[in-house]
């Protein structure tokens, strides 16, 4: 099975197997029947993509209540370190994250359940980074967690000069 679990409930690492030749190669980055064949009957309602580059950091952001979001998030050229947050009050692992790197390389993809603070980090000189919803868009629903809130203590990487952070993503409050 191409899902790997990680220590945060129900959040799922998917690596899509590769078929290769001198010609280059091909993969399937979504099919339904091997998600439900791993427990995910998720039906995604949009796909987005984000262009950025070195050291532009987005997030963490979720959405309230009936606009929460499951996503599906991957990258097909360059590379972030993306991290969740698990903001699910009754779970076992509550504020506590999980980082991984996703690349155009690596072709791994991160299936994030409804619950979670999700943002990433460019770590390479651009990257493009594409990510399907299971609900659509509610700006009046949107959250988000302070990416540098020591309460997390997410473990960012280093990148000369500096993160490029928005004002909004500034702006969340922390969690003390």
């Amino acid at each position: 099975m191409p899902f790997t679990t990680t220590p945060l409930p129900g959040l799922q690492v998917f690596e899509p197997r590769i078929f290769g030749d001198d010609r280059g190669h091909f993969l399937e980055s979504y099919n339904q029947r091997t998600f439900a064949g791993a427990g995910i009957d998720t039906v995604f309602v949009q796909d987005n993509e984000a262009v950025s580059a070195r050291g532009v950091l987005r997030g963490l952001h979720f959405q309230r209540e009936s606009a929460a979001q499951t996503k599906l998030v991957r990258v097909t050229s360059g590379e972030v370190f993306d991290v969740t947050v698990d903001i699910r009050p009754d779970s076992p692992t509550y504020r506590q994250w999980y980082g991984i790197y996703l690349s155009g390389d690596n072709y791994r993809q991160l299936y994030i359940p409804r619950g979670f603070a999700h943002g990433y980090l460019v770590t390479s000189e651009r990257a493009t980074f594409l990510y399907k919803c299971d609900n659509f868009y509610a700006p009046e629903a949107e959250g988000g967690l302070r990416y540098d809130d020591p309460a997390l203590g997410i473990e960012w990487p280093i990148i000369e000069g500096g993160y490029r952070v928005a004002e909004r993503d500034r702006q969340w409050p922390l969690l003390t």
